[in-house]
């Protein structure tokens, strides 16, 4: 059956090159297609190839490649190298000759003069140039050497040595053959003259070819490069090969189980059963000699007769590490944190104590809430924790809990299995719980999760085990849980919205980030941090710093951040507080927010005005001392004054206050706060000696 091979290079006419020299080595029996990223005909490449050859240079990131490449879809590198008759040209050139090497980009450049040093082109004195490098003195220079890129080459240049177009090395044709299926192809003549036209520093595979390359003797060179025990047996079951990974997971000699039977050397593996019923065995998990071992076992057939079978095996923690550096690897881009406790600028108490407290509760293991109100920078500290934290070499993945439908947002952390759904992606896909793994999540948002997710989130974090949608395989996860809110839980627990179990769980350890009206001194600081940053020039008038200083700044750091990119383009090197962007509503600090100079306590049923201004008298007396004020501490007060106020009347009490405008009731354990119009309205009252 012939089979379709996809070529993917980074530019068009290189690609072409190695599309036709792989079609001409393997005949009728594929065919090829060539993409180039950069004239944008990889956008368009089907999904649908029995293998994807790519070249080094065509992506940036493993990310980046797998926008194209299925991630299980078969892939290889393809690795080039010069002809024989190059290399001896290039070797008679006199030494100490100054040469400038031309190629498509820096890493072409090096990747080819690292290759001819290599194959013993180690006399001259290369420099480098390509498209987009400076323009180099082209009177210093001997010789230009390209591989038929002359079009980029400088003008000027003395002698120009075109070496023609790099080729495929043999060791990419071999892993091709491989790859595909045709392993007799690498007994044929066409193979043999490829391997003696081509240079090659790779030993191994020149003396197979010189020998006359058996199937033998390419499966013990695959065995020993492999990261895994490899057995093979006869049709018989009489072993004939293994490798040294074997020896050193089993602790079994390779030379005394040769020529035995594998049922006395290896009776953990089921090479009967495969033999018999001529069937590849599932991977399982056994035990020998203490150690749990990953088994899997294929038959080798041939023209319909069954000659024998090889056994893969693997320790069972081996297989889990390097499942996790590939978890690591596909999303390598989004998955790591960014920003550290260094990258937090400010130098307020409040924000110094948080950092503080965030410090210590970073080296444990235990869940962290941040609350915070929108925009004071909870993904920052989020970050800042996992880089702090012991799981600083795992991922770092987040997600927003608001942002997407309830079952899209599950089949994202939870991942699912083939067919599960209408437009499920074959193979199914892991989710973010397993990309997680040995490592942090972020939940950003958590309070707009659902009712049925939070039991499932809940499940998780008790068990430590997940469920694909649509799955009946239970995957063990070791994930660190970092929650983010701006919303009071507490209320939404009240409320019935928020699971009481799951909301206890998550506060295990809550920390404030505290609004940028509470951070005294940071303003300034944050205004020439972010300037800098944009490159901007611009420095404020007086008027226009004293107005932003006394602005409540509701968005907090994200909303300083857009006005002082505004002032970046007003072009005037002193701002004013005429430029301030036309949304900017100015609300001071110093003056009342609601209710004016005439506000009054809001007056509640069935509660004695006496415990209402009771309980602004504590809050005031509280914010003079420079805190906040929780519901205990107000109880206990009230008791001590002999007041019978109770647990309900004083949330009561404080969530009027807040709706009036005349106090903040912070999430958590934050406490509760007077607004600047509580505070105006407590010296109006005291004053009036009402209070």
């Amino acid at each position: 059956m012939k089979k379709n091979v996809a070529v993917i290079s980074l530019d068009a006419y290189a690609g072409q090159f190695y599309a036709q020299q792989v079609q001409e080595l393997f005949g009728d029996r594929i065919a090829v297609c060539s993409y180039s990223v950069r004239d944008g005909s990889v956008e368009h490449m089907p999904r649908k190839y029995d293998l994807y050859m790519v070249t080094t240079d065509a992506f940036d990131s493993l990310g980046d490649m797998h926008r194209y490449v299925p991630i299980d879809g078969e892939m290889m590198e393809i690795h080039v190298t010069l002809r024989w008759d190059v290399v001896h040209r290039l070797q008679a050139l006199p030494a100490g000759k100054k040469v400038l090497f031309v190629n498509l980009s820096d890493k072409m450049c090096r990747e080819a003069v690292t290759r001819l040093n290599q194959l013993g082109v180690n006399q001259l004195d290369f420099d480098l140039y390509h498209p987009g490098a400076p323009e180099p003195d082209m009177s210093q220079y001997d010789f230009v050497i390209t591989p038929q890129e002359t079009r980029y080459v400088p003008a000027g240049a003395r002698e120009i040595i075109d070496i023609g177009q790099r080729v495929c090395d043999s060791s990419t044709m071999i892993e091709a053959a491989l790859r595909l299926g045709f392993e007799e192809l690498l007994e044929t003549p066409e193979f043999e003259q490829y391997q003696r036209d081509v240079a090659a520093n790779t030993y191994s595979f020149d003396r197979v070819f010189a020998r006359g390359l058996r199937l033998e003797s390419q499966f013990e060179i695959l065995m020993e490069i492999l990261d895994e025990g490899i057995v093979g047996v006869n049709e018989r079951g009489e072993v004939f090969a293994s490798n040294h990974k074997l020896e050193e997971i089993t602790g079994i000699p390779g030379a005394r189980a040769l020529q035995r039977p594998a049922a006395e050397v290896y009776p953990f593996v089921p090479f009967a059963r495969c033999l018999a019923e001529r069937a590849p065995q599932p991977a399982q998990v056994v035990s020998a000699n203490g150690v749990n071992m990953n088994v899997a076992v294929a038959p080798v057939l041939r023209g319909g007769a069954c000659i024998g079978a090889f056994a893969t095996v693997q320790r069972f923690s081996d297989a889990e590490n390097r499942q996790n550096e590939l978890r690591s690897q596909l999303l390598h881009k989004g998955y790591r944190a960014k920003y550290t406790f260094d990258d937090v600028v400010g130098q307020s108490p409040a924000i110094r104590r948080c950092i503080t407290i965030l410090k210590k509760m970073s080296l444990t293991q235990l869940p962290v809430l941040l609350i915070g109100e929108t925009g004071t920078g909870k993904e920052l500290f989020a970050h800042a924790v996992h880089n702090a934290s012991p799981r600083a070499d795992g991922p770092f993945v987040a997600i927003n809990c608001a942002a997407m439908p309830e079952n899209l947002l599950e089949s994202e952390l939870f991942g699912y299995e083939e067919g599960a759904f209408t437009g499920a992606r074959k193979g199914g896909k892991p989710g973010l719980f397993e990309f997680a793994h040995k490592g942090t999540l972020f939940l950003d948002e958590v309070e707009g999760m659902s009712t049925a997710l939070q039991c499932k989130l809940l499940r998780v974090l008790q068990e430590r085990e997940i469920m694909r949608v649509g799955g009946n395989r239970i995957v063990s996860v070791d994930v660190r849980i970092v929650a983010a809110t701006n919303e009071n839980l507490d209320k939404m627990v009240e409320e019935g919205t928020f699971r009481r179990d799951l909301y206890y769980r998550l506060n295990t350890l809550p920390v404030l980030i505290p609004p940028l009206r509470e951070r005294e001194g940071d303003l300034l600081l944050l205004i020439d941090h972010f300037r800098k940053g944009i490159g901007a020039s611009f420095t404020l008038s007086p008027e226009l710093e004293r107005l932003l200083l006394t602005h409540q700044w509701r968005g907090n750091i994200r909303e300083l951040r857009n006005v002082v990119e505004y002032f970046s383009y007003t072009g005037s090197p002193v701002v004013g507080p005429e430029e301030l962007p036309p949304t900017f509503h100015y609300l001071p600090a110093g003056l009342p927010e609601a209710g004016g100079a005439g506000a009054q306590p809001p007056r509640l049923a069935d509660c004695p005005q006496e415990d209402e201004r009771f309980v602004l008298s504590r809050l005031y007396q509280a914010d003079r001392e420079g805190r906040s004020l929780g519901r205990d501490a107000i109880l206990a007060d009230a008791k001590a004054a002999g007041l019978p106020c109770s647990q309900q009347e004083v949330r009561r009490i404080l969530s009027a206050l807040d709706q009036a405008g005349l106090a903040r009731v912070s999430r958590g354990r934050g406490g509760t706060r007077l607004t600047p119009a509580g505070r105006a309205l407590c010296r109006r009252l005291e004053t009036e000696e009402k209070l």
